[in-house]
């Protein structure tokens, strides 16, 4: 593949398959542009073919991963970073070699001063060869539930009396967002996700102690996710399922779409409890790794906000405790996890990490499939998922090296 792809200039990826209407295909893909084209067009109307072509070698192609929830990674504390400009950049271009082309940077729990200085710098921007794409930042908190905050600094957390008004005061310009995490049960929520939705904001639960009807009404006031399913919220009781129970509730109001993030890194979540929630609500789950810091770092200790945190293996903790402080786990392995683990099959798991986020975001007009005159983000995978190289626009971002010619 050419190190820069040419204007105008039509690309033929074929002896693939690709992820298509839920099924994998053995069908060509073809790009101009940056943009999916729609060969029967091509052929007909415009009687083109390919200037150049890409032989995949039986290879997978899908759309690029996104990650929707993601703290930070290769040494990089989006919360805590002074220089979030260049942490960002750090953390795009790294992010590159597991397949995500497009992520939401996320900031937990914090003061009032952190919002305010770094929610203005995080601007929304497609992807290139200098890293993968911003689609907004995700606020986890500070609108939490103390009894359920995690690895969450407790003297950051507040709730909101006055409404929206508070929300308002706590992050200061809310351009740059694209998802806040908040818990339901705090008084005025109802009003603060309603004003939150009509600023196209997407509001997840989690973090929380509320009840099933609680859940149910926050849902039908326009939250559409649960942040990280099973962790940091009351776990299923067969007298109130709690927030869990949401996946099977009848009182959603008809058209209600919802979708839950769920940590498959082996740590955060149980494969029982994978196998679970794949079974019974499918079509909500969206892979996250709730990364931290340390992600990419070798074992030790490292930061995560003002807490120092210890990594041993695959688990993060708050140090000297057992307290999970997020996931080390990458994109791609998450992918391959949930498959593992479920059984889902290859579609179902890369549909996880690309079109239920995007439809939870609701940007499948341009990320998150392979649909004529979407973005041409796209990764090609091994067999097994194992990312081979990934382009953003139509050009390669990043090869493996272990196939060649691509």
């Amino acid at each position: 593949m050419p190190s820069k792809v040419r204007d105008g200039c039509i690309y033929q990826y074929k002896n693939c398959k690709i992820l298509w209407n839920h099924s994998l295909v053995e069908e060509d893909l073809w790009v101009r542009e940056g943009k999916i084209l729609n060969p029967e067009k091509l052929f007909f109307d415009e009687q083109a073919y390919a200037d150049v072509q890409i032989d995949c070698k039986g290879c997978i192609i899908a759309p690029g991963y996104i990650d929707v929830q993601i703290n930070g990674a290769f040494g990089i504390d989006f919360t805590e970073t002074e220089d979030i400009s260049a942490g960002l950049k750090k953390v795009s271009h790294g992010l590159l070699e597991h397949g995500v082309t497009s992520y939401c940077p996320t900031i937990i729990t914090s003061p009032k001063q952190t919002y305010h200085r770094t929610i203005p710098k995080v601007k929304r921007c497609n992807g290139s060869k200098n890293g993968a794409g911003i689609l907004g930042l995700h606020l986890e908190g500070p609108f939490i539930n103390k009894m359920k905050k995690g690895a969450h600094n407790p003297d950051n957390i507040q709730s909101f009396p006055n409404g929206f008004s508070d929300v308002v005061d706590v992050y200061g310009d809310l351009n740059n967002v694209a998802m806040v995490t908040l818990a339901p049960e705090l008084e005025r929520s109802g009003e603060v996700i309603h004003e939150l939705c009509k600023r196209g904001i997407k509001v997840s639960l989690g973090h929380s102690s509320a009840d099933l009807v609680t859940g149910e009404t926050a849902v039908n006031n326009g939250a559409c996710m649960i942040t990280h399913l099973f962790n940091a919220m009351v776990s299923y009781h067969h007298r109130d399922p709690h927030l869990i129970g949401v996946l099977t509730s009848t009182h959603i109001d008809q058209g209600r779409s919802l979708y839950y993030g769920l940590i498959a890194d082996g740590i955060h979540t149980h494969p029982s409890a994978l196998r679970v929630a794949h079974r019974i609500f499918t079509k909500g789950l969206v892979l996250v790794t709730d990364a931290i810091s340390a992600m990419g770092l070798p074992t030790g200790e490292h930061w995560l906000g003002h807490q120092k945190i210890e990594v041993n293996g695959k688990r993060a903790t708050i140090a000297g405790t057992d307290t999970l402080c997020g996931s080390i786990a990458k994109l791609d392995y998450c992918v391959r996890n949930l498959l593992k683990n479920t059984e889902c099959g290859e579609v179902i798991a890369l549909e996880c990490a690309t079109l239920h986020p995007a439809q939870m975001l609701g940007i499948t007009d341009k990320k998150g499939t392979l649909d004529y005159g979407t973005d041409a983000d796209f990764v090609i995978l091994d067999p097994a998922l194992n990312v081979m190289a990934t382009y953003i626009a139509g050009e390669q971002v990043w090869d493996s090296g272990l196939i060649q010619g691509l």
